[in-house]
């Protein structure tokens, strides 16, 4: 039985169960439309920092913060679109806004539609109306992500976009990655190195991207757990960004659009023109393996 149900705590809650697979999400409108928790039979699979989360100040660190209309960040936060120089802060302003909810249902699936459109305030960091709209389903032990992007400015509307999720984690060394890329770019110099599908996680910090995809599929298998976790994406993620720090129990896999810095340089920056919309969908499915 699907159920979608609301809890008041610091933030309202919207609490998506599929109870006969024993998985739940938790999404919270106000704080950047965010899924900040989706369990699958008592096991977290996201990473979510309390702390940062409460804190209405800092941007949160866990869960499924949403990227527009960039990812990444800007040099000096500044972009120039028609000769004017703006600022966006590293990742755009949609995972610090509050959204709204306008649809919900329990027909096949527990399921979540949140909307978040533009502002005055938003105008002067990005000088575009536009519509989002995500919808969260949750259909057994696998969650879906479906977004629609629509331009409602007079004026084609260039932007990148993306999802920055926190996978919790107990013991990275017990990790099995299957990213379809050959060659990896690091972030801090831009140099690109062979990728043999493993990290060196006594590194202080990991940021990469792989920009050759050669399928849409990524999978990661937590031998510690017995469970592997599959994410697929639509073809306009061109970039799969891999992030994560010593002695943090998470690692991200990050679906992007475009790399940093696309309102720049244009690098497979998505461009909308009036009145137009796009419909993109992300998926991750759980598995428990058999010992």
């Amino acid at each position: 039985m699907f159920t979608v149900t609301t809890e008041q705590r610091q933030y309202q809650t919207y609490i998506l169960q599929d109870q006969s697979s024993a998985t739940v999400v938790e999404v919270v409108p106000a704080r950047g439309g965010i899924i900040t928790q989706w369990r699958v039979q008592d096991q977290d699979i996201l990473y979510l920092d309390h702390d940062r989360f409460q804190d209405p100040t800092l941007t949160v660190r866990g869960g499924i913060p949403i990227l527009f209309p960039i990812c990444g960040n800007l040099p000096h936060n500044t972009y120039t679109y028609l000769a004017q120089a703006y600022q966006l802060k590293q990742h755009g302003f949609a995972r610090d806004l509050p959204w709204q909810v306008v649809d919900q249902s329990t027909q096949d699936a527990a399921s979540l539609t949140l909307e978040l459109s533009s502002t005055e305030q938003t105008k002067c960091l990005y000088p575009f109306d536009f519509q989002l709209r995500f919808t969260y389903q949750l259909c057994g032990r696998t969650l879906s992500l479906q977004q629609q992007y629509t331009n409602r400015s007079e004026r084609a509307m260039p932007f990148s976009t993306g999802l920055h999720p926190y996978f919790w984690v107990g013991d990275k060394t017990q990790l099995q990655f299957e990213i379809p890329a050959i060659q990896l770019q690091s972030q801090p110099d831009h140099s690109q190195h062979p990728f043999h599908g493993q990290f060196n996680f006594e590194t202080d910090e990991i940021d990469v991207a792989f920009r050759q995809l050669s399928q849409q599929t990524t999978r990661v298998i937590d031998r510690q757990r017995q469970l592997s976790l599959t994410m697929d994406y639509d073809a306009v993620y061109s970039t799969l960004v891999f992030w994560t720090v010593k002695g943090k129990d998470f690692y991200c896999l990050e679906p992007w659009s475009a790399p940093r810095n696309a309102l720049n340089s244009g690098d497979n920056l998505l461009e909308l023109q009036p009145g137009a919309s796009l419909e993109t969908r992300v998926q991750l499915a759980v598995d428990l393996l058999q010992n």
